[in-house]
């Protein structure tokens, strides 16, 4: 039995090309997507991965709104702001940041946001 090579290089360009042609149909539209991101706490590597979602959604077109809350934020404060986010109508998706501090409980979190 054979394999199929697929150029993982190339699938990426063509659905980064589709996202850019889906966000302009939108714009079209005047509909602006816009992906809001929580990261609480510095942690580098969490840094870097919002940074590069950050970038590419400029590529493609989406607006960003980054929220970058202390590590001593309480899941209180973090469910108002997902709240917040949830109520905003500029806002089409929400992308918390993994791993949370330890005193946050990151399922709370994650459902908490709205489908």
């Amino acid at each position: 039995m054979t394999g199929t090579r697929i150029d993982g290089i190339e699938v990426a360009k063509n659905i980064k090309r589709e996202v850019v042609q889906i966000v302009e149909s939108l714009k079209s539209q005047n509909v602006l997507p816009c992906l809001a991101t929580v990261l609480v706490g510095d942690d580098s590597a969490s840094q870097t991965y919002v940074k590069n979602k950050h970038k590419a959604c400029e590529d493609a077109g989406i607006i960003t709104k980054d929220h970058r809350p202390p590590a001593e934020t309480s899941q209180n404060e973090i469910n108002e702001l997902i709240d917040m986010l949830n109520d905003d109508s500029s806002v089409h998706g929400i992308l918390v940041q993994l791993p949370l501090p330890n005193h946050l409980n990151e399922f709370d979190t994650i459902t908490r946001i709205l489908p």
